[in-house]
């Protein structure tokens, strides 16, 4: 968990130094990411780093049906079982890799072995990164929804 912990600090340092004021203290938090493991939704990506050859988690992203209730107003375009991905994050030191959308690509596969027809999710609006990648690998905006940081959009992809 500790790991976890410090990836999301470095995450939301870096954020802020490109100015994306998305996280916080408040959130995400730790019990955030227990729920997650509780709830066995919580997954991670590993890789051995150039420093000392050990195995880091470079990548970290909860998969699951859960979603607020401003989910219920956004104009989704497929029916059936659905997944949520939330709280995908890489670490910093390996960001511009390809590994968000490799991790998405993954996420994809994992969703339709559980049945899911659809992907959602929601994103800052001012976070023009994780906008390029989720427009580029196919999503749509389906909504929008106001909360404590600002607008996010809703956004779907069918698989």
């Amino acid at each position: 968990m500790a790991e976890i912990g410090e990836l999301v600090k470095e995450a939301i340092r870096e954020m802020e130094r490109s100015g994306i004021f998305q996280w916080d203290e408040i959130y995400p938090t730790a019990e955030d990411f227990l729920s997650d493991i509780k709830a066995a939704s919580l997954f991670v990506g590993l890789e051995k780093s150039e420093k000392d050859e050990k195995e880091k988690i470079v990548v970290i992203y909860a998969l699951n049906k859960d979603c607020d209730d401003e989910y219920k107003k956004a104009a989704w375009s497929f029916d059936g079982d659905f997944r949520v991905i939330h709280r995908l994050c890489v670490h910093p030191d390996f960001q511009r890799r390809g590994i968000a959308r490799e991790t998405l690509e993954h996420i994809e596969k994992q969703a339709v072995s559980l049945g899911a027809k659809s992907l959602r999710l929601d994103v800052f609006s001012q976070n023009p990164r994780s906008l390029a990648l989720y427009e580029k690998a196919g999503y749509s905006k389906t909504g929008e929804a106001l909360w404590r940081k600002g607008l996010f959009y809703l956004m779907e992809k069918g698989l």
